[in-house]
């Protein structure tokens, strides 16, 4: 219950300030309107923009991740391929000494 009385107090404190500042504005209520207008297509203007640079940077994050995975596959690919060349040798010399024969 108070928390709904302290936010019924801002709203209202919030409200007054919005009024206080139209009545003694510097500007009339065009060039104010004109103001407001201009500063929100620069705000859009700079979320687009700001838009775009995060979605390139994901976009080279991306690329680089995959880059990463590729290597890291092929390294790993690599790797069990000598693993399975190694114990194939190994199974050969293995084979010999039980059998005492050289293939």
């Amino acid at each position: 219950m108070e928390d709904d009385n302290k936010l019924s107090y801002f709203f209202l404190g919030l409200g007054l300030g919005v009024a206080v500042g139209v009545l003694f504005a510097p500007k009339s209520g065009a060039e104010t309107r004109d103001l407001l207008k201009s500063k929100a297509e620069e705000g859009a203007d700079y979320v687009k923009r700001r838009g775009t640079e995060l979605k390139e940077t994901a976009s080279e994050a991306i690329d680089r991740g995959k880059q990463t995975i590729q290597k890291h596959k092929e390294n790993l690919s690599a790797a069990v391929e000598e693993d399975d060349i190694d114990g194939r040798r190994n199974r050969a010399q293995d084979k010999t000494k039980v059998t005492g024969t050289d293939t």
